[in-house]
């Protein structure tokens, strides 16, 4: 009996040893690819001086009106990540204001990335098609008969390691 219980005591040991070792192991593991995404921030214009890129400043035109809320949200122009879900680097949502309003974007480097706004005009959460506005980087062509999404080849923007300036404009049905 003696016996088993220092086995017993030994394996136990161990067992908790490389228990441990893993846990710690896992701290100084890479950290997981999603954390690169869905990062919600705040407007800091501060973020878009010349010297503190990457980052996109960008102005949103034809807001039409103060209610709800607008969203302006990055991703890498790739086929793999251009307005795939939870594929976004950076979200900016803040209570709408009519006519021009201009975010700082930061970027993780410097590459070509595409921009999506949405205008939530009454602030359910949901898209209303009738009401809601939308508008991308480059300002692509969309319409009626376009309602699916522009490639990402047309909204890309080439961003280098300063602060890259673009306009969009809004649209609405």
């Amino acid at each position: 009996m003696i016996k088993t219980n220092a086995l017993y005591r030994t394996v136990l040991h161990r067992t908790s040893t490389a228990a441990a070792l893993v846990a710690v192991a896992g701290l100084a593991a890479p950290v997981p690819a999603l954390a690169q995404y869905r990062n919600e921030i705040r407007n800091e214009m501060g973020r878009c001086q010349s010297d503190k890129g990457p980052a996109m400043m960008v102005t949103v035109d034809g807001i039409k009106s103060s209610s709800g809320k607008l969203r302006v949200q990055s991703y890498r122009a790739t086929s793999g990540e251009w307005l795939v879900k939870g594929k976004w680097l950076s979200r900016i949502e803040v209570p709408a204001r009519a006519g021009s309003m201009t975010f700082c974007v930061p970027l993780p480097a410097s590459g070509t990335y595409g921009v999506a706004v949405r205008h939530d005009v009454n602030g359910n959460g949901e898209t209303d098609i009738r009401t809601d506005g939308g508008a991308m980087s480059n300002n692509p062509s969309i319409n009626i008969f376009n309602l699916g999404k522009p490639s990402y080849t047309k909204v890309g923007v080439p961003v280098g390691d300063g602060v890259k300036s673009i306009r969009i404009q809004m649209k609405y049905m």
